[in-house]
């Protein structure tokens, strides 16, 4: 009967935290689509909304890596048990650095509102983080459900991520090529979708993690970056 009382408490744990981590990846889902929004729209007020916002997000993750301690300190769980909690942790990070990145791109907002538009940049740089954010919502879905095959699927799909930041990539060179005055612009555009890129690798761990959890080992062949854009023009 102990043996019952003690797993029922670990599972209760176990069930708040992962609550945690659902409301922190809700939050990091808000960040991207708004970062992006505020991006296209040149909204700086929105944008300052994302930059302050990211506090809650980072908030969450340490009060999700006190209570996963507290957990492995009282519970002191083994094998799969020991692995659900430190997944908790591995995600818990994932999502706070993909928050830093969101809050990033909000940051070069009110930069890039005071210079002229660059062709459609923005509006390609929206769709690529709605990308991410499709994969991110599938990824932490996988993890509540323990689905390794969407999760496989969300890895898959980063490739899609990467092509896209390599495209934009050669846009932007070529815009700076055809006209210097767009230098300054290009580069912030540059690094905004760098940025998002690493969002797509960081959903990519999320997803390993599911597969890890479910499987017990991590992906045997290492994830092909489709990252380009150290080849020559």
């Amino acid at each position: 009967m102990n043996d019952l009382h003690i797993a029922s408490a670990f599972d209760r744990d176990l069930e708040a935290i992962q609550a945690q981590i659902m409301k922190m990846g809700g939050l990091v889902e808000n960040a991207i689509l708004e970062a992006a929004i505020s991006l296209e729209s040149r909204d700086e007020e929105r944008a300052e909304t994302v930059r302050k916002a990211d506090k809650s997000i980072d908030a969450l993750e340490e009060t999700i890596n006190e209570e996963a301690a507290r957990v492995i300190a009282l519970r002191a769980p083994t094998a799969i048990d020991l692995r659900l909690v430190l997944s908790v942790m591995k995600v818990s990070a994932n999502l706070e650095r993909i928050g830093d990145y969101a809050k990033n791109m909000a940051k070069r907002t009110g930069v890039l509102s005071q210079m002229a538009p660059v062709n459609d940049s923005a509006a390609a740089l929206r769709r690529m983080s709605k990308e991410v954010n499709r994969m991110l919502k599938d990824a932490l879905d996988a993890y509540v459900a323990r689905d390794a095959e969407l999760a496989q699927d969300v890895i898959d799909r980063d490739a899609e991520v990467d092509q896209m930041y390599n495209a934009l990539f050669r846009e932007f060179l070529t815009f700076m090529m055809e006209d210097p005055r767009n230098i300054t612009a290009c580069m912030h555009l540059h690094f905004i979708a760098k940025n998002v890129e690493r969002m797509g690798d960081h959903v990519t761990s999320i997803a390993e993690q599911v597969v890890y959890l479910v499987t017990g080992t991590i992906p045997d062949d290492p994830r092909q970056k489709a990252d380009k854009t150290s080849l020559p023009v």
